[in-house]
């Protein structure tokens, strides 16, 4: 059925829209956030305004105008939009769609691009309280699949009410958008992509050593509503502001340095039941499935063609894009989807309900396979029940330098943070969470580059309700720092992991542990420096603000703001990490130290240029020495792979992110043999497997045996039948004096493949 709206969707969009401005000083506490309906308040809408871009203006209106006429004034409109697709437009002409008309059955692609300083802009005009000029495309837009199922490289990327490919400078703003043919039934099987703005970058279609690089987008006071697809994946994303870029060979065969966008704003938009997201940014196609598109960093470290680590190594991000002051409500997977994008400030997104019509995986508002980017002040809230991802947020694969502050989010069923793992420099800092309760950190798949920072936090969460603080194992070293744990619960204790040794690379320093009912787990982590006080926040967490709106989301932030008697206040521990405002933009910090939580107190003297006197990273586990720390060490095989990095030298740096491997092809028993270069006398052999998404345990049998230079032999004086796999402590043996320790994996777990991968073998003695 093709949806008609009723002539009085009009006035009913204007009241709704202008009752929510007059209550929009209130703030409702612990109420879920009011259905918000858009509509143009402003006295003047911009098509009414002078052309100040040097080009012409062609208008349009579905009920007076005519495809015959010039189109060059209100009164010679054009009628359809296929009068405008038909026309090639000049940089600075406008294209101008009449206030409270409709296009059903048609979708809007103007050719032509603009240039610097002269935008081709898509807006509308005439009066505006008749509403936004309506565009129902009811689904009519081409398949981007062939009959086989598989892209069709010609009709990628044409799938929205609005379309632009291979074209730059464009500013859309004042439209209303819908694509769906049947609004009250919801899509579940098939094959159907529907955009709401479908801007692309078809690389196959580009004329040889034409720009590759799309520049300058503006989307503003955009409405986008009823947008439907599949319940499934179909390798192809679609939303209502969807920027892909589209390849059908090998990501090898592009150039590099191309084939992205730049300077793009998305801002002041509203979204509401649409699918798969609200605004997505993404490579798509490429032919990087699978482990021929994969590639060894720098580090030695494989990645898959999916993670895409090509992005990086080739240039290929998108940048300089701002995404902020958008609404999304009853979307079918992650609202706000980013990939691909350097140089990005998500912030003051707001999200009301995701993954509400999809059975698989996504968060509320992500960057993948991203770098040098921000996303901050955002806040969601309505997430599912989600045994994977289904978090608000994620720190995900292949991102550099990705920082997530600010940010507020509650009544989260699945949990906080999604947390895939192989990322350099992720930090998760001044973030409140109240209900989020599933698992706060969620996942871990991979090994990092480097450490993770999660610093003054505030979790407020029942621990009745609450799965777990961590339910699989971090991989890599994660810092935790000023945190306030908060639990509510006066019948159960917070349950901190699932999995044994599922907090070995984690180390907690100076958090506050709460428990409603004087009971602490006996999971919780050790912290030196930590507190288990009330840390008396400024307002009843029980009366958490919602409904205030997300550019007001620093009064939700400051009803946990520490009251002046806080125990608190100078408890925490300075780090960089912590960056230099708290959430509610106070100067980081006042006093002897910074206070835990997400809100700085004034307290005490102001510190100008804070210095880290005591790096947390310099900190040694626990305190003992490693005897075997820096010494050689030969194996009888080593991987040649990796470029070389996988060479035993790391089995003694002390770094657990490096690793040795053997070669694919090596025959059991493997040895590693550590020379100490004298007699030394230990106690205990630390060994470590290396894991990761795909790898598991492969050692079943080893055995420990010293070097004894009298005999001219090796001597057993340990050994194991129950494998290594993460901090296997081999002790009971007394003690041993040798010069050469030798490891010899003598036997692979029955359901491993492929041959073993440590991380470290430790040596120590009681004392020493």
């Amino acid at each position: 059925m093709t949806p008609t709206p009723p002539p009085e969707r009009r006035l009913a969009i204007l009241l709704t829209a202008l009752l929510a401005v007059l209550l929009a000083g209130s703030l409702a506490p612990a109420a879920a956030a009011e259905t918000r309906t858009p509509a143009t308040l402003k006295k003047e809408l911009p098509g009414n305004a002078p052309n100040r871009t040097g080009g012409k203006d062609y208008y349009l209106d579905a009920t007076n105008g005519r495809d015959d006429a010039p189109g060059t004034s209100p009164r010679t409109a054009w009628r359809t939009l296929a009068k405008a697709n038909a026309t090639t437009f000049a940089p600075g002409d406008r294209i101008l769609l009449k206030a409270g008309e409709q296009w059903h059955d048609e979708q809007l692609w103007p050719k032509g691009s603009g240039s610097a300083g002269r935008p081709i802009t898509i807006s509308a005009y005439g009066d505006a309280r008749a509403g936004l000029p309506y565009i129902a495309t009811n689904g009519k837009v081409p398949s981007p699949f062939k009959a086989d199922g598989t892209k069709n490289p010609d009709t990628v990327g044409l799938t929205g009410a609005i379309v632009l490919r291979n074209q730059q400078y464009f500013e859309i703003d004042h439209v209303e958008l819908s694509n769906d043919d049947d609004f009250a039934t919801d899509i579940t099987t098939g094959g159907y992509v529907r955009d709401g703005i479908a801007v692309s970058i078809n690389a196959d279609l580009l004329e040889p050593g034409a720009d590759s690089v799309m520049d300058h987008f503006r989307i503003t006071d955009v409405h986008v509503h009823d947008l439907d697809g599949p319940s499934t994946w179909q390798k192809i994303h679609y939303g209502g502001v969807n920027f892909q870029v589209f390849g059908a060979k090998s990501y090898k065969e592009y150039g590099t340095g191309g084939h992205h966008f730049k300077d793009v704003r998305i801002e002041d938009n509203t979204f509401t039941k649409v699918e798969l997201h609200a605004v997505q940014f993404a490579f798509n196609w490429f032919a990087a499935d699978g482990r021929d598109a994969g590639e060894y960093d720098e580090s030695g470290k494989f990645h898959e063609g999916w993670e895409q680590l090509w992005v990086r190594t080739r240039d290929l991000y998108s940048r300089d894009v701002y995404i902020g002051h958008n609404y999304a409500q009853s979307i079918g997977q992650g609202a706000f989807q980013f990939a691909n994008s350097k140089h990005m400030t998500a912030e003051y997104n707001e999200v009301n309900g995701f993954l509400e019509r999809y059975d698989a995986v996504s968060c509320g508002l992500y960057l993948w396979a991203g770098a040098d980017s921000v996303m901050q002040y955002n806040e969601v809230y309505g997430g599912p029940d989600n045994e994977y991802d289904g978090t608000p947020w994620d720190l995900e694969y292949t991102n550099f330098n990705v920082t997530y502050q600010f940010n507020y989010s509650h009544d989260n069923a699945a949990g906080w943070m999604a947390y895939m793992g192989n990322s350099s420099n992720s930090v998760a800092r001044y973030n409140l969470s109240v209900n989020d309760n599933g698992v706060l950190v969620k996942n871990m798949l991979s090994t990092n580059y480097s450490p993770t920072y999660f610093v003054n936090n505030t979790f407020v969460y029942d621990g009745a309700d609450l799965d777990y603080v961590h339910d699989e194992t971090f991989l890599s070293r994660v810092y935790f720092l000023n945190n306030i744990f908060y639990n509510t619960s006066k019948s159960e204790p917070t349950p901190w992991y699932r999995r044994t040794g599922a907090l070995r690379q984690a180390v907690f320093a100076s958090n506050d542990y709460y428990e409603a009912d004087g009971t602490h787990s006996a999971q919780e982590p050790a912290d030196k420096a930590g507190l288990r006080v009330d840390p008396r926040f400024a307002g009843d967490p029980a009366e958490y603000v919602t409904g205030a709106g997300v550019n007001r989301i620093r009064k939700a932030a400051a009803h946990f703001r520490l009251r002046d008697d806080s125990p608190l206040i100078d408890a925490g521990r300075y780090n960089p990490h912590l960056g230099t405002e708290d959430f509610l933009g106070t100067h980081l910090y006042y006093g002897d130290a910074p206070d835990i939580g997400i809100a700085e107190s004034k307290t005490g003297k102001k510190v100008r240029n804070p210095v880290d006197t005591d790096p947390i990273e310099e900190e040694q586990g626990d305190g003992r020495a490693n005897l075997a720390l820096g010494k050689p060490v030969t194996a009888s095989s080593t991987h040649p792979g990796a470029n070389g990095t996988l060479g035993a030298v790391n089995l003694t740096d002390g770094d657990p992110a490096t690793r040795w491997a053997a070669a694919d092809d090596a025959a059991y028993p493997i040895t590693l043999d550590v020379d100490f270069g004298a007699d030394t006398t230990f106690d205990e052999v630390y060994l470590d497997e290396y894991t990761d998404s795909g790898t598991n345990p492969r050692v079943r049998t080893f055995e420990l045996q010293r070097w004894d230079a009298g005999a001219g032999a090796w001597v057993t004086f340990a050994s194991g039948a129950d494998g290594i796999g993460h901090d296997r402590s081999v002790t009971g043996f007394g003690t041993v004096t040798t010069a050469r320790l030798r490891v010899a994996l003598t036997g692979q777990q029955p359901t491993e493949v492929y041959t073993p991968t440590l991380t470290e073998v430790a040596v120590h003695r009681a004392g020493a």
